[in-house]
Formats: C-alpha cells, structure tokens, sequence
C-alpha cells in the first residue's frame, strides 16, 4: 500500500516539473496569461471594386509585441509592455482590388493609404507603404488576444484593454492604437500633379515646402549641421529589381522638416506627408512614418546635387524592401 502511495507521489512530483519546465522556456513574450479581446466586425471600404466585410475565420492570426505611450500634457507617458495576437493589415486587404481614383493620371499604389475608424467615430491613418513595403511585415494588427509582458523583479502589471484594437508596432507614441475598430477606407492623395514620364535629364535644383498647400519654405542647398546617417543597403526595385548594393548617406528627414513637428495626437494620428518628384512621380508617407519612430529606421534626405540624371535630392526609405518609395529628384514636399 505505501509503495503505491509513494509511486503516485512520485509520479505528481514529476509531472509538476515537467509543467513548470514546460512554462520555463526562452521565450520571453509567453509567461504571463493570454486575454481575449472583443472580436471587431470590419467593413472595408473605398477606392476599390470589392467592399465588403472582413472573414477572419479565413485568416491567420499573428503575434506582435509592443511597447506603449501616449501623449499626456504633451509628453510621452509609458502605459505597458505587451504581446498581441491578431490579425495583420497586410492580410486583411490583401484581397482587395485596388481601383484608384487618380489611377489615369497615376498608377503606382504609393501614394495610397487606408483610414481606420472605430465605434467612436475616432480616426488614424496608415500609408500602404507601411503595410507592403516593410522588410519587417505583418507588424500592424488589429489585436484581439492581450497577454502583459512583466517585467521579472518588479512584477509590474501593466492595464490590460478590454477592447479589439490597431496595433502599430514601429510607433514610438502609440496614438494611432485606438480601438475597437469598425471601418478601413482605401485612398489614394487626392492632390492631382502633371506626369511627364521618362523626363530626361530629370534634375529639382531646390525643393519647396507646402503646409496645408501654402508654400511655407525651399530647401535650395544640402541643409548643413546636421548628423549624418550610414546605411548599406542592397538597393532593390519591385520591378527593374537590384539597382545597387551601396551605402546611402543622408540626413534624418524629421531633422530637417522638425519646424513642422508639433507632436500633437491629431498629427500622428492623421498626419501625411507626399514627395513629389519632377516628372510628377509622388509618395505618400504618413507622420508617424517620419517622426515617430521606434526601430530607427529613419527616412533620409540624400544629397544627389552632382547626379545630372536624379538629382539633386531624393527621399530613402531605410525600413523599406523595395527601392520604390525612394523618390528622386525631389521637387515639393507637401505636410497634410
């Protein structure tokens, strides 16, 4: 009788520590309980030929992780660590046929962007180059599974939400998560521009700054006192393919355009900003893409001013894979 006694001790005894083996893993982002969220009802909409509403039962789900803050009196404030698990942008349109308004006059897909409304009425805007054209994809979710990310010593529990929600996770400020998301409307910059394709020698000599399509400022020189960044990078073009395996050096364009920044929650949340190049080829990024970044993967000014077919300014994108939102031959810069 003991025997068994002790047999079924032992067997207790061993299967606890195969639990807590289990739960002792290297996975950093898993150790605390996973949460449901409210499961969101998401209608797409906009410029494209087949709206409809979102089947999630036909996606997968991702996991992100993010660190959050948010505006408070105008400074930063730290509100929690988490890991998220949802449904990625990049999935949810990837279905959808693009049916651009401006497509006549312009048909590259850069200068599209989605805005995302919730049961609020409350609204943040995501260019499609954030969503398509990272190294790093699926990192913009709607989140409908919360899990906290606690720290080992001090055991802080960060507030969990309750509600499905937008999760950017190269935002530094995380305004643009709101929740509780109902609506994603495809646009295109509504802005129209002169094409003139295969201008050649195609050279901007000084580059003009709209603020709400008032002409505020020019840049007529490389800006100077500024850092310089380094990236190497292989150059690669959705459609030519690799260009270049170089370095690119250039400035940090929320350096030079910081007059600008007025780290509000409107301008992250619904700020863009478009290139336009000479021959009126234009990308839109959103403000957040520019100056609220936490992967430093920074947009640069580079200086081509001795480039006779490019030059003189062009716009890298460093956390892009394709080289197409690199704009050359800069001639106006429009903030919305």
């Amino acid at each position: 009788m003991n025997s068994k006694k002790n047999l079924l001790t032992i067997i207790i005894v061993l299967t606890t520590f195969l639990v807590n083996a289990q739960e002792l893993t290297n996975d950093f982002y898993d150790n605390a309980p996973t949460i449901d969220l409210t499961m969101p009802s998401i209608e797409i909409t906009g410029e494209i030929s087949n709206p409809g509403k979102v089947d999630f039962s036909k996606l997968p789900l991702r996991s992100v992780i993010a660190k959050e803050a948010l505006l408070i009196d105008g400074k930063e404030k730290f509100i929690g660590a988490y890991r998220y698990d949802g449904y990625s942008l990049y999935d949810i349109l990837n279905n959808s046929i693009l049916q651009k308004k401006n497509a006549i006059e312009f048909e590259p897909i850069i200068d599209l962007y989605v805005e995302i409304e919730n049961a609020k009425g409350e609204k943040v805007v995501v260019s499609w180059g954030e969503i398509y054209y990272p190294v790093h994809r699926h990192e913009i979710i709607i989140a409908t599974k919360v899990a906290r990310i606690i720290p080992s010593k001090t055991k802080e529990l960060w507030t969990l939400p309750t509600e499905n929600k937008l999760v950017v996770c190269s935002d530094l400020v995380s305004e643009r998560n709101i929740s509780t998301i109902t609506k994603i409307t495809i646009k295109s910059y509504a802005k129209s521009f002169t094409v003139n394709k295969g201008m050649s020698p195609m050279f901007s000599k000084s580059i003009n700054l709209f603020l709400k399509n008032k002409l505020v400022d020019s840049i007529v020189a490389y800006p100077n006192g500024f850092n310089v960044d380094k990236y190497p990078t292989i150059f690669y073009g959705r459609g030519k393919g690799i260009h270049s395996t170089s370095t690119f050096n250039g400035i940090q364009l929320k350096e030079i355009l910081n007059t600008y920044n007025n780290n509000t929650k409107e301008q992250i949340q619904n700020g863009l900003i478009v290139f336009l190049a000479k021959d009126g080829y234009r990308c839109l990024y959103t403000f957040s893409e520019i100056f609220n970044r936490n992967d430093q993967a920074e947009v640069l000014l580079i200086d081509k001013m001795k480039v006779k077919d490019g030059g003189a300014f062009s716009v890298f994108p460093a956390a892009d894979f394709f080289s197409d939102r690199a704009v050359k031959a800069v001639e106006a810069i429009y903030i919305e």
